[in-house]
């Protein structure tokens, strides 16, 4: 299942509009706090989905009735670029844990052409739990499936997996629902945008992420 979070009318265009602005962009602060800010309004939506049961808390005056979430969480993101949006979703499930895939592309001698790298992941146990797995742009998918597939191999096995991205290609998405079509997993993106570049970027996009969040790298 596909979730496209701004098919719906919402506060979270204005963040997104902001984050693909090319002036806006030019001030890495705002640029970090709207990563985070999408990642709040994501981390929302998913929580929409989990099992509830009733418990009761005490207030000053009475016993109340609340609705909680059963599932434990564990929210992971690929450095560099991802640990705004990470902090979006940890604002919101602030008891979950924390895992974080160190991964990036290699282009070969044509610049264009690219395989992923990772250089190691870290993660707590995802068992039976609500696995979020967030990256803010999700291009061609390949690093995506990688990154899932060595976290369930060092982690063991989630309940459900939500992937999210703030903007995806439509290239991407198919990739991604086609290689994970047999796993219990979501997708929530931003906004699905068609094109890729030669490069392998979204079109329109946003552009590179990790250098408007954290400048340029060599």
């Amino acid at each position: 299942m596909v979730h496209i979070i701004n098919k719906e009318d919402s506060v979270y265009n204005r963040f997104l509009a902001e984050l693909r602005d090319k002036e806006i962009q030019k001030d890495p602060l705002r640029f970090r706090r709207n990563l985070e800010r999408v990642g709040e309004v994501m981390a929302y939506e998913i929580s929409k989905t989990f099992r509830y049961s009733t418990r009761q808390v005490q207030t000053p005056i009475n016993v109340a009735d609340v609705r909680l979430a059963d599932e434990e969480v564990v929210v992971a993101s690929v450095l560099r670029a991802g640990l705004p949006f990470h902090q979006g979703f940890l604002n919101y499930f602030d008891r979950s844990g924390s895992a974080f895939i160190s991964a990036r592309r290699k282009y070969k001698e044509n610049h264009i052409d690219f395989e992923i790298r990772f250089d190691s992941i870290y993660t707590p146990s995802l068992e039976g739990k609500q696995l979020l797995l967030v990256d803010p742009m999700l291009a061609t998918g390949a690093s995506i499936v990688v990154a899932y597939h060595e976290l369930l191999k060092q982690g063991g096995r989630p309940a459900h997996t939500h992937i999210a991205a703030i903007v995806s290609s439509l290239q991407g998405i198919e990739r991604l629902t086609e290689a994970l079509k047999d796993e219990p997993v979501t997708v929530w993106t931003g906004a699905l945008d068609e094109h890729l570049t030669e490069s392998c970027y979204i079109d329109p996009g946003i552009g590179d992420a990790g250098d408007l969040a954290f400048g340029e790298k060599l």
